[in-house]
């Protein structure tokens, strides 16, 4: 215990308990919780908080008032005086004094101490691409001492708000499109982004919780690459080849062809290797070819490699034989087109104009004959009649 004058009932120099020191943490612009508890029998008591060093002039706000950026709560049933301030600037950081006025003896003090720093994050981040439709894994990492903390993922780049608005959580670790995996030995956890769409292109950041202080966090800037396609058709029972990327640099890596709507959902065809056949694999392409084709063989493929970085987007449609007589095949037998949808048959009407075109024109140059003719004729019965003219005179 220390004593002094009455006169400045608020001075620090006279706290006669200090219950600890209240570490306290807020973004800049954002409001932050000052929590100050007091022991029972304090209840009634009026509360304030102070600057440092704590004078009558550095008070900010007393119990059940609000003033400026300060605003007061007394819980009396948990006996804990709660002050929020709001939004914080970095010059409010610094000491502060939770009090409990305590009339004709010492108030009673709880230092406080408020840190702020910049509500973003962070001055290193780490880029990563995927393709549309595909699928994208971001690596995590955390120390040591946070294996057993909260790991959650959010979108933007705000710390104050990132755990309130996480996608995913380790305590909630599947959540839609998202998945999140925590290998606690290697100290890394994985988000997995199933079915992207352009939209999802953006900033992220993971976090780590921290129990005191602030949570950790590091900065991924995802973009989401547009879908390469395009359409192909083929002819019934003959061959045709589909060309596809291929993103690594070895020849060695696995490719895959699947068939369905979904990347993420289609069905591996390169297992019937007698009807799909893989060549002319290079560190940028490969082709695969389907020997005979069905009617079943139209349909969405997929192809490209293990990496989820490349692959492209293929409608195949199916042309029957007799649907193929207004299109020339190409060497190898193959009938390709910009369009997915199967060439229409030819109708009655294209082949009765095959027929009577010619039979017009035809007609046409016997018309021009025969009016020659005429025109010759008369202009020889015109000579005749000038000739006999000139004879009567």
């Amino acid at each position: 215990l220390c004593f002094c004058s009455l006169l400045f009932p608020a001075a620090v120099c006279c706290v006669s308990r200090a219950a600890g020191l209240i570490h306290v943490f807020g973004y800049k612009g954002r409001n932050v919780n000052v929590s100050c508890p007091y022991n029972e029998g304090y209840e009634s008591y009026e509360k304030y908080l102070c600057n440092d060093p704590c004078r009558n002039k550095d008070v900010l706000t007393r119990s059940q008032k609000h003033q400026n950026k300060y605003s007061t709560y007394d819980d009396k049933t948990s006996r804990i005086f709660t002050v929020t301030i709001s939004d914080l600037r970095l010059d409010d950081a610094g000491k502060y004094w939770c009090g409990v006025t305590r009339k004709g003896l010492i108030d009673l003090y709880t230092e406080v101490k408020l840190e702020v720093k910049e509500d973003r994050c962070c001055d290193t981040v780490n880029q990563t691409q995927s393709t549309e439709e595909g699928s994208v894994t971001i690596s995590c990492p955390y120390d040591s001492q946070s294996v057993n903390k909260l790991k959650f993922f959010c979108r933007g780049n705000r710390p104050s708000t990132c755990l309130q608005q996480a996608v995913i959580t380790s305590s909630n670790t599947q959540d839609g499109r998202f998945r999140l995996s925590d290998d606690r030995k290697s100290g890394i956890f994985t988000v997995t982004i199933s079915s992207l769409t352009l939209k999802d292109s953006g900033s992220y950041l993971c976090g780590v919780q921290r129990n005191s202080g602030f949570d950790v966090f590091t900065a991924v800037e995802l973009e989401v690459k547009e879908l390469e396609s395009y359409n192909i058709s083929g002819i019934e029972g003959r061959p045709v080849t589909l060309q596809c990327p291929n993103s690594g640099q070895q020849h060695d890596n696995r490719k895959f062809l699947c068939k369905g709507d979904q990347h993420n959902n289609c069905t591996d065809m390169m297992e019937n290797q007698t009807k799909f056949k893989l060549l002319n694999v290079s560190s940028s392409c490969f082709s695969v070819i389907i020997t005979e084709l069905e009617a079943a063989d139209a349909g969405t493929y997929y192809c490209g490699s293990d990496s989820q970085l490349r692959f492209i987007k293929i409608q195949l449609a199916v042309v029957s034989l007799h649907q193929t007589s207004s299109v020339a095949p190409t060497s190898t037998g193959e009938q390709v087109t910009s369009q997915p949808s199967s060439l229409p048959p030819p109708s009655h009407n294209h082949v009765s104009l095959f027929y009577i075109l010619p039979a017009v024109f035809v007609l046409l140059l016997i018309l021009t004959f025969v009016l020659l003719l005429v025109l010759k004729y008369k202009s020889r019965i015109k000579q005749g009649t000038f000739i006999q003219i000139i004879h009567s005179h």
